[in-house]
C-alpha cells in the first residue's frame, strides 16, 4: 500500500510540475522565426525585444478557430480597459492570406506575425501551445506573469493586467 501511494504522489509531483508556471521562454521558442505581415522573418527573441519595459499580451489565435473568434469581443474590451499594454498576435493559420483576411475581418490592432509551420510545428511545441485561443502576459521586466490562459481567463487575465500597469 506504502508503494502505490508514493508511486502515485511521485507521478502527482511530476505532471504538477510540468504544468509550472514559467518565468522564461525556452532558448528554442525565442529562436523560433516567425513571418511579418510584409513577409519578413523575424526571432521570437525579437518580437519581445521590441517591448522591452512594456507590458505585453500575446494572443495565439487562427481565424479558423470558432473559439478565438467568439474571444474577439473580450480582447478588445481588454485593450480598452489597459491602454498602456502592447498586444502582439500569432496567427495559426495555415497561409498567410487566411491570417492576413482574419486580421482585417476582425479589426485586430497590435502587431501581428504568423507561426508559418502552425499549431503543432516548432514554435507551437516550444511554448507548449496546446489550445487556442491562447494568451501569454509578460510583464514590463520581461518576465511571463501569465504563460497559460485560454478563452474562460479574461478575469485573470484583466486583472493581472491592472496589477502590471
Amino acid at each position: 500500500m506504502k508503494k502505490i501511494l508514493l508511486s502515485l504522489l511521485v507521478v502527482l509531483g511530476t505532471v504538477s510540475c510540468s504544468q509550472a508556471q514559467k518565468t522564461e521562454f525556452a532558448a528554442e521558442a525565442l529562436a523560433e522565426k516567425l513571418q511579418t505581415l510584409d513577409g519578413k522573418e523575424i526571432s521570437f527573441k525579437e518580437i519581445l525585444n521590441k517591448h522591452k519595459g512594456k507590458t505585453v499580451v500575446i494572443d495565439i489565435w487562427a481565424s479558423w478557430c470558432s473559439d478565438c473568434v467568439k474571444a474577439m469581443p473580450k480582447v478588445k474590451d481588454m485593450q480598452e480597459k489597459s491602454p498602456k499594454t502592447d498586444y502582439v498576435f500569432i496567427s495559426m493559420d495555415k497561409t498567410a492570406e487566411k491570417w492576413k483576411t482574419g486580421i482585417e475581418k476582425h479589426s485586430l490592432t497590435g502587431e501581428h506575425y504568423l507561426a508559418p509551420d502552425g499549431m503543432k510545428g516548432k514554435f507551437g511545441k516550444a511554448i507548449d501551445l496546446d489550445w487556442i485561443p491562447r494568451y501569454i502576459v509578460i510583464d514590463k521586466k520581461g518576465k511571463i506573469a501569465i504563460y497559460r490562459a485560454i478563452e474562460t481567463d479574461f478575469d485573470k487575465i484583466n486583472a493581472t493586467l491592472k496589477k502590471l500597469n
